[in-house]
């Protein structure tokens, strides 16, 4: 008979006593289930007693988490760190179990019939950004959190030892939700802010201050816009000073980084307090992560700026050598470019390519002298000897004509160039682009125009028209005038090799499109046709991520249009495979153990586990937690972790979720923590990483919820949880799996069959014979 549901099987242990096997009912208040325990030990008071797990970071048992104790935990009897069952008359309800990592000093003078002195009411705090003591949940019970009073107290010691050890503690425990309410209804931010703004001691008990405060405002209770100006202007103090201790800079930046983002105002007074040029000299010291910390305030506070600021703040920094830094000694450098250094990098590029925005929406103003000028340079740059020659002596209405002639070999579809760039986008930013090439690559100018007006009408590539489709199509490959990601890191190294990196990548795509054009044999009705090829040669070879706008070149003139074709080939090949009716009757035979690998695979990808990070509403975060699967397959298991390269133990991971108690899988849209974040543009890449789990946790319904490092991985984590359920694996990547293994297992079923045609229907079967007399008798001897 199976036990109820409510009762969990599991193991209680105590130092040097013999472990018990108990049936926890959950029904049964704690104080009840301590006092049994104690009685089995022979122990006595056991209000002074607690249970805490035995694995992970040992947290304590309380009303509010014995749901989390599931069949086959292990949890130890341990000396609670405050009494919390100890019931007073006045009470309405049992009390709370508050219990800490370690015992407190002098705690059994807290066991008495009446209330300690200062213990007379708790006030209850709510969540959210108004916190604070909320009048009608006050109870008269000794139910604090004394080891917050405890460190809250040893912070306003006056030896320098003990206020560091203090702050040890407050680091260690400050990613606990509870003790941080603890200590934020204390006024204990206040307190770490008066260490920070006294500044006593620039060295470790800085930095620890430094890293309490920051864990402590990472649980969104108080708002980042509540702190004040003289303690942001402390913090800016230690950005811009020279200190000994190298822990202290990177914090600092980290804080004032958060304070940015979050605060519009307080932006403004980091922008004006910090000079760039101390965050070039931050940049510049060969340590990753106050490089990173550095990088991350630059590109806040770009983004906070408007954009005639941000555009004088770049000018400036790429007057002072940053691109040339980062390219060297960033993307270059001998350590390996981590994630938040990267997702920085690809911020700085996408606000740099963001300046082109303007001109991109802009059209030509016909009544505009100077883009009148532009026009006509870009005439005169090409025929500029021709037009000497034939327009000496002309009027005006024959100069005009021969303007219109010249401007309609240029490749304008209208005798009047202005209508062509009436079009948004790319309004203005092709002007610019034609006349960066016609300026920097003048001799590639001339030969693409008179060569392609030596040609039959029909055949030329006309280059006013190819160079506006030409900048809307980069234009959409560097997804310029899009809003920034909050998780991307697909950045291109060669836009930091190059000054100008677009306008040259324009000058390097005419000519390729020219290139292509010639290799095609098209006619002006060809044109969409070239624009795919050319957008197809763009994309595969910025796919590869060149380091350099050389190799860029290299790269993608050796992609001609015959070897386009190929991969065209090879990928249809590939997709379609062979479609005779018997061929498609093997591989509907081979897909079940076929199908069944890719799940033994998915399953072990999971066993092995992976890395997530966590991604808050307001910015991206360092943060790492891990997740596995058992390898019984019962059980995922989960928890914090530093950013190692080696996955921890899966025994070393606090948290689990039985596979048996999973409701069901989720995915973009549907998860909890991506609908929170809105429906902005800037979180497709969200949509698109995001699943969730939700499973029974107790009586309720609870979420596990994960952003994938890339689809990829979306697809392999989210198949792996589909085949735990027994749901179908239906991800792209499933599908791209079967049919490569499909493909290569009837390959090597057909192998001896190659050349050899496959009708599509099977040969007939033939009549049987007239008579079965062809047996062989052995027994008779030839002579």
């Amino acid at each position: 008979m199976a036990p109820p549901r409510n009762v969990v099987k599991i193991a209680v242990q105590m130092r040097d006593a013999i472990p018990q096997l108990i049936q926890l009912d959950q029904a049964k208040p704690l104080a009840t289930v301590l006092k049994e325990l104690c009685d089995a030990w022979s122990l006595t008071h056991s209000e002074r007693f607690a249970l805490q797990f035995a694995d992970g970071h040992r947290r304590y048992i309380t009303e509010n988490n014995r749901t989390e104790i599931k069949n086959g935990s292990i949890l130890c009897l341990t000396t609670a760190a405050v009494m919390s069952l100890l019931p007073y008359p006045l009470c309405p309800a049992p009390l709370p179990l508050f219990c800490l990592m370690a015992s407190t000093p002098g705690l059994e003078a807290l066991y008495s019939s009446a209330p300690p002195s200062g213990h007379q009411r708790l006030y209850t705090f709510n969540s959210g950004p108004n916190f604070g003591p909320t009048s009608s949940s006050l109870c008269p019970c000794p139910c604090q959190d004394l080891k917050a009073e405890q460190l809250l107290s040893e912070l306003q010691n006056s030896s320098r030892e003990g206020r560091r050890e203090a702050l040890r503690h407050f680091v260690r425990l400050a990613s606990d939700m509870t003790f941080a309410q603890e200590v934020i209804s204390r006024d204990g931010l206040q307190r770490l802010g008066t260490i920070i703004e006294d500044g006593d001691d620039l060295g470790e008990v800085l930095a620890l201050g430094l890293r309490a405060f920051l864990e402590l405002m990472e649980h969104g209770v108080v708002s980042w816009e509540t702190l004040g100006i003289p303690f942001v202007r402390k913090v800016v103090s230690y950005v811009n000073m020279n200190l000994m201790d190298a822990s202290v800079p990177p914090l600092a930046l980290g804080l004032l980084e958060s304070v940015t983002l979050s605060s519009p105002a307080m932006g403004q007074l980091v922008k004006s307090e910090v000079p760039l040029d101390r965050l070039l000299v931050h940049l510049q010291v060969m340590n990753q992560q106050l490089q990173t910390k550095a990088m991350a305030l630059l590109t806040a506070l770009l983004q906070g700026a408007s954009p005639a600021e941000r555009k004088q703040m770049l000018d400036y920094l790429w007057q002072r050598n940053l691109r040339q830094f980062i390219y060297k000694n960033i993307i270059h450098s001998a350590a390996p470019l981590g994630d938040e250094m990267a997702h920085h990098l690809y911020v700085l590029q996408a606000l740099t390519l963001g300046l082109l925005e303007p001109r991109m929406r802009t059209p030509l103003d016909p009544y505009s002298q100077e883009q009148r000028e532009q026009l006509q340079a870009l005439r005169q740059a090409a025929f500029e000897s021709e037009g000497e020659s034939l327009g000496t002596g002309l009027g005006a209405d024959r100069r005009r004509s021969l303007c219109a002639r010249e401007f309609r070999k240029l490749g304008f579809s209208n005798s009047n160039p202005a209508q062509d760039l009436e079009r948004v986008p790319p309004g203005l930013l092709a002007l610019d682009n034609m006349l960066y090439f016609s300026r920097h690559a003048p001799n590639a100018y001339s030969r693409f125009v008179l060569e392609n007006s030596s040609r039959e009408d029909k055949h030329e590539c006309p280059f006013a028209r190819s160079s506006i489709q030409l900048t809307v199509l980069l234009c959409e490959l560097l997804h310029v005038g899009e809003p920034c990601s909050e998780t991307a890191q697909d950045f291109s190294p060669m836009f930091f090799s190059q000054d100008q990196c677009f306008h040259e990548l324009f000058c390097v795509s005419i000519q390729l499109l020219n290139k292509t054009w010639k290799e095609m044999r098209a006619t002006q009705e060809d044109f969409d046709k070239v624009m795919q090829v050319v957008r197809e040669q763009l994309a595969r070879t910025l796919a590869l991520k060149p380091t350099s706008l050389e190799l860029f070149r290299t790269k993608v003139n050796t992609l001609t249009y015959g070897e386009v074709l190929r991969l065209r080939q090879t990928e249809r090949l590939h997709q379609e495979g062979a479609l005779a009716p018997p061929i498609l009757e093997l591989r509907e035979k081979l897909k079940p153990e076929l199908l069944g690998l890719i799940r033994q695979q998915r399953l072990l990808r999971l066993c092995e586990g992976m890395h997530f990070r966590k991604i808050s509403s307001r910015r991206r975060q360092d943060k790492l937690w891990f997740c596995c699967l058992s390898p019984n397959h019962k059980v995922l298991q989960y928890g914090d972790v530093e950013e190692v390269a080696k996955p921890p133990a899966p025994e070393s991971l606090p948290e689990q979720v039985a596979v048996a108690d999973i409701r069901t899988l989720l995915t973009g849209k549907d998860c909890p923590h991506v609908r929170e974040k809105g429906s902005g543009k800037q979180n497709k890449d969200l949509y698109e990483l995001a699943f969730s789990i939700s499973y029974d946790h107790g009586e309720e319904e609870a979420y596990l919820n994960f952003i994938a490092p890339s689809k990829r991985d979306f697809c392999l984590w989210t198949d792996g949880l589909c085949a735990l359920l027994g749901s179908p694996m239906g991800s792209e990547q499933t599908r791209l799996d079967l049919e490569q293994l499909l493909t290569m297992e009837t390959k090597l079923r057909l192998l001896e069959l190659e050349n050899i045609p496959i009708p599509e229907q099977p040969p007939p079967v033939p009549p049987p014979p007239t008579n079965f007399n062809f047996c062989y008798d052995c027994s008779i001897t030839e002579p």
